[in-house]
């Protein structure tokens, strides 16, 4: 048995039927030219006979002295790859929306606690001859950003390879281990950073209040997004072209994340406009960001950070929304750059702790949201990817929603398109689908705002 974290615990603790707490990821392929109808059940065997298995992939909760659980980790010596690999086929005519409904389901269907926490799922029978993957694994094993890594891994750059791999049986990348003297400078620089928390924090953002640069928690509307949810999720998933949105970009004068956030602030505008729920003051976003500069660009360790972003919704005008988003983004972003490293992640934990206050009784329908929403925009490849030849057409990943926080947007970036995941609670984002059709006119309505 291996003990567990203390954070692996709180995500176990924290599921419930109305609480899954896995994160999941939906691949599109594309067979190979003359792949035969054999191609998909081959894969299937393929995976059925990947079984040397890594550690995390056998873990499952182990209960102690009887009744004593989510303390400890117990390893299956002998994991049932028939269980959690699956083969499912979509009903005439395999439309996509037939597969987004599948993930639905699959996705708010809770991992069983008595097997290791993962399951992949093979989905074929799409009219236009593609078929996908889904993959679930709880969020106490590996998180969003890190699941999507490691199915990258699983992929090839070279279209002949024939090689199927599989995310379960992939060995962990090898780090460099750090000699002692750069251990002990990186623990001096920690104390140094820590010591300077208080004060210097303290200090920058009373400034940056002052100033109106900094954007705080509780400052967002109540929204129908922000709302106790239930078990059940609606998936939604699309894919729209870099070039429309590096061309807003080099038009307007920002990043492509103001224009991703500019894009999903528009299609929420006119969704919660729909349902007659669009609030006068603006929603504001929960945006993860890397704070990593030039000068430590090339260094080894985490530098990402969470910034709440005003989303600009009260303004009908996109170019203004726009405008308004990247300012919001930019003063954030100079406070969390003139911080050193652990105080801009305490800043940042700051931000993100009234979540932990969601599980409190009555705290969601008595205390102001947070922040209304999480957009979260993930790197990913720029060059074409394949799996035993298949090309990989879609990427979409699947996070998780919470108490208070109904609906979640990611996207990622592969191979000359952004993929967009949606994730929401059925009951309280009611037609999640039509976000896609409202994110398509939003951005159609910036490259016209700009004259694109």
């Amino acid at each position: 048995m291996q003990l567990m974290s203390p954070l692996d615990s709180v995500f176990l603790l924290a599921e419930s039927r109305e609480h899954p707490m896995h994160v999941g990821g939906l691949m599109l392929f594309e067979p190979p030219e003359g792949a035969g109808l054999e191609f998909v059940g081959e894969i299937y065997q393929g995976l059925l006979g990947a079984r040397d298995l890594q550690p995390a992939f056998r873990k499952r909760p182990a209960t102690l002295l009887g009744g004593i659980a989510n303390v400890g980790w117990a390893f299956d010596d002998d994991v049932d790859v028939e269980y959690h690999v699956r083969r499912s086929a979509l009903p005439v005519p395999g439309r996509v929306r037939d597969l987004l409904e599948l993930t639905s389901l699959l996705h708010g269907s809770l991992l069983d606690r008595h097997r290791p926490l993962w399951e992949a799922h093979l989905v074929e029978g799409l009219a236009d001859g593609r078929f996908a993957v889904y993959v679930k694994i709880h969020h106490s094993l590996i998180d969003g950003v890190s699941l999507l890594r490691l199915l990258r891994r699983t992929l090839s750059v070279d279209p002949r390879e024939a090689d199927l791999r599989t995310p379960w049986s992939l060995a962990p990348p090898s780090r460099p281990r750090p000699d002692a003297p750069s251990r002990l400078r990186g623990l001096a620089g920690m104390v140094k950073d820590i010591a300077a928390l208080g004060p210097s924090t303290v200090k920058l953002a009373r400034s940056a209040l002052l100033e109106q640069q900094l954007t705080l928690p509780f400052e967002a509307p109540r929204t129908m997004l922000n709302v106790k949810i239930g078990g059940a999720r609606r998936c939604a998933a699309q894919s729209w072209p870099v070039e429309r949105v590096i061309a807003i970009k080099r038009a307007a004068g920002v990043t492509v994340n103001d224009v991703v956030l500019a894009m999903c602030a528009g299609a929420l505008r006119a969704y919660l406009d729909e349902q007659r729920a669009l609030p006068e003051h603006p929603l504001v976003a929960m945006v993860p960001v890397s704070l990593r500069g030039e000068a430590d660009a090339d260094a080894g360790g985490n530098m990402v950070g969470t910034i709440l972003c005003n989303l600009a919704t009260d303004l009908a005008d996109p170019a203004q929304r726009l405008e308004t988003i990247s300012e919001s983004m930019r003063s954030n972003k100079k406070v969390f750059s003139q911080l050193p490293r652990a105080q801009a992640l305490a800043l940042s934990a700051a931000n993100m702790a009234p979540l932990a206050l969601t599980a409190l009784p009555g705290f969601v329908s008595a205390a102001p949201p947070p922040f209304n929403i999480v957009i979260s925009n993930v790197p990913g490849p720029a060059e074409p990817l394949y799996w035993r030849g298949a090309r990989l057409d879609g990427n979409y990943p699947l996070s998780i929603a919470l108490d208070g926080q109904a609906l979640n947007m990611t996207v990622v970036s592969n191979a000359g398109n952004l993929d967009f995941g949606l994730v929401g609670c059925r009951r309280s984002v009611p037609h999640l689908q039509r976000l896609l059709r409202h994110l398509d006119t939003s951005l159609q309505e910036l490259e016209h705002a700009v004259g694109v």
